[in-house]
């Protein structure tokens, strides 16, 4: 993809994530209606889309509840703000081994659930967009794995093709990319694709601009890529990003701070992406441009 400035940019905000920072921020949305909340926030602030996990609404603990997906999409829809619904089916596919001296059995932590249960919130709830984390990957933590097998893959994006949800491919690593360009020529995904570009999560793709630039140069022509960086980098990522030809995102799923000592909030850090995306000359384009753009339709309240 050539190295050309983006002038007409859209903003993602991923609003509380999978990661353990329930705790380490009051402004990390919990219930469904504190995190269908925060989404309409940030569609106000200027979000095109918004892309939800949801959590366990006492504990915090992210959850795969068919009814808490339910009530999060029924209440950003029932909403008069207008924003694209992008959910993820990223969970399912975590396994914890119980060390480095016993691997198996596996540890508490451990969820493995096939592909039909990782995608039944999708099929239930029709967002227009849902997420596919394109490959196996280690994170930060010493025994865990988040497990994504090309034959799951391969499953779950035959039924969100065929369910009519666009897939958003997470590229964590170059590998990653490589593989979605696989599961386009095999007719698995449709062309072209929308990809968020994962900088910096530890172990995968860091976010520094040689291995963005190496991920930027690996999206088709023709494809639609958005990216993001964690914590600190979040806002340098979000220029980097429009300045690379894509798309932005931010969130409290990606960065619990606004500024130093200063925690944020899903409306501030799309209001301070807005700041910078116009402050390069870029004009921020709403959900029905995007619609346009990435050929959804929009579900109506059902």
């Amino acid at each position: 993809m050539p190295l050309q400035m983006n002038k007409d940019v859209f903003i993602t905000c991923a609003v509380t994530g999978s990661g353990s920072t329930q705790d380490r921020s009051p402004h990390v949305p919990r219930s469904p209606k504190e995190i269908a909340d925060s989404a309409i926030d940030a569609a106000k602030a200027g979000a095109a889309i918004v892309h939800c996990h949801v959590r366990d609404p006492e504990t915090g603990v992210p959850s795969r509840d068919l009814n808490l997906y339910r009530e999060v999409t029924d209440r950003i829809r029932d909403a008069e703000v207008d924003v694209v619904l992008n959910l993820t089916a990223g969970m399912g596919g975590d396994i914890v081994f119980g060390g480095t001296n016993a691997p198996l059995p596996v540890a508490a932590g451990t969820d493995m659930v096939g592909a039909e249960e990782r995608v039944a919130h999708v099929a239930e709830c029709l967002p227009e967009i849902c997420t596919l984390d394109c490959g196996t990957m280690n994170f930060a933590e010493a025994d865990y794995v988040m497990t994504n097998t090309p034959g799951m893959l391969q499953a779950m994006g035959r039924m969100m093709t065929d369910l009519g949800v666009k897939p958003e491919i997470e590229a964590f690593d170059t590998g990653h990319l490589w593989y979605a360009k696989q599961l386009v020529a095999d007719g698995v995904l449709d062309s072209p694709a929308l990809v968020q570009l994962c900088m910096g999560v530890p172990w995968g793709a860091p976010d520094d601009l040689n291995t963005f630039t190496a991920m930027v140069n690996n999206v088709p022509d023709d494809w639609t890529f958005s990216a993001f960086s964690l914590g600190r980098n979040q806002m340098a990522y979000a220029a980097a990003a429009v300045l690379a030809g894509g798309n932005v995102r931010v969130g409290l799923e990606d960065n619990l701070w606004l500024e130093k000592g200063v925690l944020a909030t899903n409306a501030q850090l799309v209001e301070r992406a807005v700041g910078v995306v116009e402050g390069m000359g870029a004009r921020i384009i709403g959900p029905v441009e995007v619609r346009e753009k990435l050929g959804l339709v929009k579900r109506a309240p059902v």
